[in-house]
């Protein structure tokens, strides 16, 4: 199994702004559940830690493969989600590695 992890600092000029830009990067990333296979857990998490070096949000997601994860990459669902959020990060880093 590849545990694929994203996190992102969100843009938003107001709190208000970045909260409604925090709740559409979950409605986004959620509404892939069930629609890309190999995809095997998904989960969204916002930060309430409010540290300056911290990222909003994270997601967890698991694969059965690195061939299922490579797919995703280029799911036209993923696709979608990618366009619906693009521009309203500011930051984004990545870790996957195999879970044992």
């Amino acid at each position: 199994m590849i545990r694929h992890i994203v996190m992102w600092s969100v843009r938003g000029a107001t709190p208000e702004e970045k909260s409604a830009n925090i709740a559409k990067l979950q409605a986004s990333f959620h509404s892939l559940r069930g629609r890309v296979p190999g995809l095997l857990h998904l989960e969204v998490g916002v930060d309430h830690s409010r540290v300056d070096y911290a990222c909003d949000v994270v997601l967890v997601s698991d694969f059965e493969s690195q061939a299922a994860l490579d797919a995703y990459a280029t799911h036209p669902e993923h696709l979608r989600v990618k366009q619906e959020v693009g521009d309203m990060r500011i930051a984004r880093h990545q870790v996957d590695y195999r879970v044992e």
